[in-house]
């Protein structure tokens, strides 16, 4: 399945993750696409982040079902891919 995952610009981890030079840190955009998937009783097993994303940067998240009930993640912005995990249920 594919949607969009909005990140609000003006996020509290942007301010303390260089500040002068905001990156949303990885850790919060798993937890952003884990709760866009109400997929908070998953365990992360896997993620790698391929890109920077920084304040306002639009985020389109895709999603599949695995044979053993977990999900496999990708996130992308216009420029490309952005970080991919695989999730397994808790």
């Amino acid at each position: 399945m594919e949607r969009s995952l909005a990140i609000a610009a003006d996020h509290p981890a942007y301010a303390g993750h260089f500040p002068g030079n905001p990156l949303l840190p990885g850790v919060v955009l798993l937890a952003e696409a884990m709760a866009a998937l109400g997929a908070a009783r998953h365990t992360i097993d896997a993620a790698k982040f391929l890109a920077p994303v920084t304040p306002g940067t639009p985020l389109t998240l895709r999603d599949e079902a695995t044979s053993s009930g977990g999900l496999r993640l990708a996130i992308e912005s216009p420029a490309g891919l952005v970080a991919t995990a695989t999730l397994s249920p808790a």
